[in-house]
This record gives structure tokens, sequence and C-alpha cells, in this order.
């Protein structure tokens, strides 16, 4: 099985090198390696250059934010399976993705979640805190809670029937995705508590309470645009549950 890995970056000089060494470590072999650049203007493209024999497709150019560059991304895609992996992310080991593909291969399922844990800016080795779960089921999403999307492999048919990412979103994109895919699809899946993904603290979603109020607002707007009731009450309910995640000082 092929697994085409996405990595969409902007000005990440300080971690793509990191992000590319993981995917290019990987024991697997049948690796379609995508990078779509949004026309970066610091030192990410001499760095991406280094690279070029292991990456299948790159391109650089303006876009509109980050599932804009997702979606172009997906469109090159030909791997069976389909994943992302933020340019500040890596793998937790050399054997992930071998791993999710003998997962796939045994158990027959179109879906695998696995879990992520977070570390301190530029300090991989520093793990503060664990997301992870072993079920997951739609009902959830109506109170904020989604599977990690970059440890989340997808076979591309079903991203296919599932179809674009929403670029009118600006961070709750990948949220509105796979709440879409669970409320119109039907396909296999399995949880993990296998931590795939170590990601670096401070992303997109959670820079600061500006962009923590951009996200509910975003989420809100998602349940409201395919009809899952809930309320901003219920959506907050989960920043309690987040201190029961297991913390690593």
């Amino acid at each position: 099985m092929k697994i085409s890995v996405i990595t969409a970056s902007f000005n990440s000089e300080e971690t793509i090198e990191r992000t590319i060494q993981s995917v290019i470590s990987q024991t697997w072999d049948d690796i379609e390696y995508i990078v779509i650049d949004g026309k970066s203007s610091d030192q990410t493209l001499k760095i991406i250059e280094k690279y070029h024999s292991h990456i299948a497709y790159f391109i650089s150019e303006p876009d509109s934010g980050i599932y804009d560059a997702m979606n172009k991304g997906l469109k090159k895609a030909t791997g069976d399976i389909v994943c992302y992996l933020n340019s500040d992310d890596i793998y937790s080991s050399v054997m992930v993705l071998e791993h999710v593909v003998n997962c796939f291969k045994k158990n027959q399922i179109d879906v695998i979640f696995g879990g992520v844990s977070f570390f301190r800016k530029n300090n991989p080795l520093k793990i503060k805190r664990v997301y992870k779960f072993d079920k997951f089921d739609a009902s959830l999403f109506a109170y904020g809670w989604m599977p990690a999307h970059p440890a989340t492999f997808i076979k591309r048919t079903l991203m296919i029937q599932n179809g674009l990412f929403d670029t009118e979103f600006k961070i709750a994109g990948d949220f509105d995705y796979l709440l879409r895919m669970f409320k119109n699809l039907k396909f296999s899946y399995e949880c993990t508590e296998n931590i795939f993904i170590h990601m670096q603290m401070g992303g997109a979603s959670n820079k600061n309470l500006i962009t923590k109020i951009l996200l509910n607002k975003e989420i809100l707007s998602s349940c409201k645009k395919n009809g899952i009731k809930t309320n901003l009450f219920k959506i907050l309910l989960r920043y309690p549950k987040k201190f029961t995640e297991t913390f690593i000082k």
C-alpha cells in the first residue's frame, strides 16, 4: 500500500527540516511525499530543495490558507492512504507508517485514528502533554471533540467521496472535514492509543486567546452547517476535560 504524506508549509525554516527527515526516515518505503508551500520568504525553500529527491511533488505559490494548501496536496495524491503532517510536527518513531499499513491490511478498515503528544517549541524530546483515546463516535463533535487530524490516516477513495476541505474555515477546517465524513459516509475505522505524532505546542488553533475564540466560533459554524445541535456552553465543556489528559512534567 502506498501512503501519500502531505505537508503544507509557510515560512517554516525553523522546523521543516525536522519534519522532512521524519518522513524520509520511515521504514515503510512506499511513500509519496507531497510538499505544498505558500510562497515562503525565509529559508524554507532552500531547505526543501536539499531533499528534492525524496519529494514526489512540490510547489511553492501563494494560497488562501492551510486548507487551500491541503486541498492542493489532496488533488495530487495517488496513494492508497492519505495523511497530513504539519511542517512543525514529526512522527513518533521511524516505524509509524509501517505500523499503520499493517493495521489497514490486517483489519480491512478505511480509517485509523491515533494519538498525539505535544512538545515545547524546538524541543521534541520534552513531551509535555498527551492526547489519546481508544474510541470515538460522532456525538462528540457536538462538544467540540475530534480525532487528532495529524494522527488520522484515511483511504484516498474515502477522501474522494468526502470532497475537499472547506477553505472558508481558517482554523477548524479539519474539524469540519471529519465531521462531514462521520455525518455523510459509511466507513469502518479503528481508534488506537498508539502515539503516532509529536506535535509542537502553539499551533494555529492554540496560539493565543484570539485564535481560541475563532476556533470555537468556527466549530459552532461547522456544527450548524452540518445540522449538529450544540451551543457554546457544550463546546466549552471540553476545556475542563482537557485537564484530565496526561501531563508529563
